[in-house]
């Protein structure tokens, strides 16, 4: 079993504490962070990225970047405006900040280009998600919305100039502020969950773009994390319940927090703030108000393991595969790893586009597409990655040739997968052919039994 980090932070200059998932060893804890939610991220495990809160006043925000093997922020951007949601793609291609504005920006990791930029919401965003084949981007907002946004034609100049909206899906069911989105398996045929300080989670369907179920809950819900099998998903509430919501499970209609709810997990003295999964599922992490981050076998609903936050509340918890770089924070051991590795961060994020076609205060729009072969998208998208990628090795960077070879890693395990399906589809084909022709053969053996 994978080695898997549990990281926090907080919105007080609390820093960012980081823990092993299951033995509970406490790694590096990573200073001067004042992180918003949905601002903290990994960037493909190969470093530590989160928005401020700190200058919140000011009409600019910054961003900050830790490599783990040391304590100290070292690489600083200043966008500009202030960011709240951070996130990344899960080969650390593409970053992208959901600003107070409504705006997104999209930047190119590891060089800090600013490669996109467009008009999303209405109001501040507040959630950033990218689903998990990576062809699309889905955001949360402070004006109740939630909008699919498809990576390739954010990249496509001349169909966003053709078309009439940016976005693939608007959904505006919500009538508060979204606070949290968690995307399924299954790329453009997946469901999403969504939850709002309207005291609701919505399920969506992305093949059909419409609602799939209303849920009302006891409590504002700050946090939402769907289980792998997506039987339920799990919903942290501001009463400090964490609530378990049927998506496939069996659903009791005698529940005592009403329809398509079946329990709660009930320990933390405030509210819930953030929810995480280990990748088996079996371990739920949660983060409160109250400073602590808890750890829950998800299938005896007991607490397995307690973490204590430096101070301040928790508003934004990580779990993920431990880097091969990162080493428990055993003195003897740091300090040798500091001494003989030098890792080197990208550089910072710009404030503007330097394309000379891209104009960056164009609000570009285009309408939602059907595809003939939902599976041909994604495909496409990952080639319109790639090619910057490409870009980036003839320009000799370092950071670019580091994650082509994490994208190799990731595509060879995909095409394990593929193998691994199509072996099964074959043995179950074969299966079938077999029962048919042993069908076929005893039905003819009975028809001349009966000739004769």
């Amino acid at each position: 079993m994978e080695a898997e980090l549990v990281l926090a932070s907080s919105p007080t200059d609390a820093g960012i504490s980081c823990w092993d998932l299951r033995s509970g060893t406490e790694h590096l804890r990573f200073r001067s962070c004042s992180s918003p939610a949905h601002g903290l991220t990994s960037v493909a495990g190969r470093f530590l990225a989160s928005s401020q809160l700190r200058d919140s006043k000011s009409s600019s925000g910054s961003i900050l970047y830790w490599s783990w093997n040391k304590p100290q922020p070292e690489v600083k951007s200043f966008p500009t405006e202030p960011i709240n949601a951070l996130a990344s793609n899960c080969e650390g291609t593409y970053m992208v900040g959901g600003g107070v504005s409504g705006e997104i920006y999209l930047w190119e990791a590891a060089t800090g280009r600013l490669l996109k930029k467009w008009h999303a919401h209405y109001r501040a965003v507040t959630c950033l998600v990218f689903s998990d084949d990576q062809s699309l981007l889905i955001s949360g907002a402070e004006d109740g919305s939630v909008r699919v946004w498809s990576l390739l034609m954010i990249f496509d100049d001349q169909r966003r100039e053709e078309a009439k909206y940016l976005y693939e899906y608007s959904f505006s069911e919500h009538t508060l502020k979204v606070t949290d989105v968690a995307a399924g398996y299954g790329g453009c045929n997946a469901i999403i969950v969504s939850s709002s300080e309207d005291r609701t989670c919505k399920v969506w369907s992305l093949s059909r773009g419409k609602l799939l179920r209303n849920i009302v809950f006891p409590s504002i819900i700050d946090a939402v994390v769907l289980d792998p099998g997506e039987h339920v998903f799990y919903a942290g509430g501001r009463d400090g319940k964490i609530y378990i919501a049927a998506l496939n499970a069996q659903v009791n209609s005698s529940s005592n927090y009403g329809f398509h709810i079946i329990g709660s997990l009930s320990e933390h003295n405030k509210a819930i703030t953030c929810l995480g999964l280990s990748m088996d599922g079996y371990l739920l992490v949660s983060g409160s108000e109250d400073g602590m981050v808890r750890v829950w076998d998800t299938r005896t609903r007991n607490i397995f393991r307690v973490f204590r936050h430096a101070k301040g509340p928790v508003n934004n918890v990580l779990v993920i595969r431990q880097p091969s770089h990162c080493n428990p924070r055993t003195s003897m051991n740091f300090q040798a790893f500091s001494s003989r590795r030098h890792v080197v961060l990208p550089s910072p994020l710009e404030k503007y586009s330097n394309s000379h076609d891209d104009n960056i205060d164009t609000k570009a729009c285009i309408n939602c597409q059907t595809y003939n072969n939902i599976a041909d998208v994604p495909y496409i998208s990952f080639q319109t990655m790639q090619n910057q990628i490409k870009e980036l090795q003839q320009q000799g960077s370092s950071a670019a040739t580091e994650m082509e070879m994490e994208r190799l890693k990731l595509e060879r395990k995909r095409s394990m997968q593929m193998v691994q399906q199509w072996k099964k589809m074959y043995e179950n084909l074969h299966q079938f052919c077999v029962s048919e022709l042993l069908d076929g053969n005893e039905h003819e053996s009975a028809s001349r039994h009966n000739i004769h």
